[in-house]
């Protein structure tokens, strides 16, 4: 993700604000000629003119105005990253002094080594030297007066302070990507990218029939699919890493500044191979629960709740023994070589089912559901096309429904 200078940046905010060259330098301690290269080079980086200029001043173009907004968000979460270090001692002079002193390379820096926790690791994967990944982290650390990276017996690693501001950095990185992506939609240019969280459900069948139709429609956009926990899942989507998650809701108290969206209902049943003793029974007991090998959700997914009521509700303990898998691939294999069961929901399996490879019993308890939905940071304004793609999302989570 290539950013502009973010004194450049600053210098579009400062004109947009103010409307004027001259107003603008002033508050920036710049001279006109030096915030007028600034706006060229703005312009170049987002490859539109941003103002028409005139002498009552400087107008925005609708590329201005589109982009505005996010490089204000952007900056907003920069300046609040800085303050987060420092706590509520600092005053805004303070503050405004060291974010003039940052550059978008020794950010960009942090938030690799964030990633990657390892300078070898996180230089070959941005394609420089260990040494100048070096020189822009420490440069950082100094430059804010805070500790960014300790040594440890595993080497040295980011702190939790460095943690929050490479979280915020990468949030304003992705406001200056959408706010380019804003632009060439404007001029009729098809870009941009969305990384979406994907749970079991939802990458086995729904997030793959809705970007089947989008694509279609949006050729050039392109689309990424993080797979993992709902932790790791949940932390992408906080540091912008993910821009939203599909799969089952949980408890919205997790976190704050996330918002979710209930889908639909999805039922729940009994899955054994095409092959296993009871894959013809329509009503299992409580000694066909206890009498075959169990393949178990994780113990921290919502479905592990409805894994332990199952046993529960027929009156029995649940299995000691059981094998602990969240990945349909690993699972079809242990239904289909053995007599395992598996607690899982017939759109999960969707395809198993209609190649005869597996087969779905009905759930002991009656209708049992658990729910499906989206999760999205409270603060996320979708561009063009990701709004198109939530649409599709929606619409094909009701076609599921039905």
């Amino acid at each position: 993700m290539t950013v502009p200078n973010l004194r450049h940046l600053q210098a579009f905010h400062e004109v947009m604000t103010s409307g004027s060259i001259s107003a603008a330098s002033l508050r920036m301690h710049l001279t006109q000629s030096a915030l007028t290269q600034a706006i060229a080079a703005i312009e170049r980086y987002f490859n539109a003119p941003l103002f028409t200029r005139s002498p009552y001043g400087m107008r925005p173009t609708p590329a201005g105005t589109a982009c505005a907004e996010r490089v204000e968000r952007a900056l907003r979460q920069l300046r609040d990253g800085i303050q987060e270090l420092a706590g509520s001692d600092m005053n805004a002079a303070r503050r405004e002094q060291l974010f003039r002193r940052i550059s978008a390379p020794q950010l960009s820096s942090l938030i690799k080594l964030v990633e990657f926790r390892n300078f070898t690791h996180a230089a070959r994967a941005t394609g420089v030297s260990q040494p100048t990944m070096h020189r822009a982290a420490r440069t950082l650390e100094r430059l804010l007066d805070a500790q960014l990276f300790e040594k440890t017996s595993y080497g040295v690693v980011p702190t939790r302070e460095a943690e929050k501001l490479s979280r915020r950095a990468h949030l304003a990185f992705v406001e200056i990507a959408q706010a380019r992506a804003d632009i060439d939609a404007l001029h009729g240019r098809e870009t941009g990218r969305t990384v979406i969280g994907s749970m079991p459900l939802s990458r086995s069948f729904l997030v793959p029939n809705a970007l089947i139709r989008f694509t279609r429609e949006h050729t050039e956009h392109a689309v990424s699919i993080m797979e993992g926990t709902y932790e790791h899942l949940l932390g992408a989507l906080q540091s912008g890493q993910a821009d939203f998650l599909v799969g089952a809701l949980r408890d919205i108290r997790v976190s704050g500044g996330i918002v979710q969206e209930h889908l639909f209902d999805d039922p729940l049943s009994i899955v054994v191979g095409a092959g296993h003793p009871l894959a013809k029974k329509r009503k299992l007991t409580a000694t066909d629960l206890a009498s075959h090998p169990w393949i178990a959700p994780r113990a921290t997914s919502p479905l592990r709740a409805h894994f332990e009521a199952l046993f529960k509700d027929m009156g029995i303990e649940p299995p000691q023994r059981f094998i602990e898998c969240n990945s349909l691939g690993a699972a079809r294999a242990f239904l289909m070589g053995g007599n395992h069961m598996m607690l899982s929901s017939i759109n999960q399996v969707h395809y198993e089912l209609e190649a005869g490879m597996l087969v779905c019993l009905p759930h002991p308890g009656g209708k049992v559901m658990r729910r499906i939905g989206l999760t999205v940071r409270d603060d996320w304004r979708p561009t063009q096309a990701q709004a198109r793609l939530l649409t599709i999302v929606r619409e094909t989570a009701n076609q599921l429904s039905r």
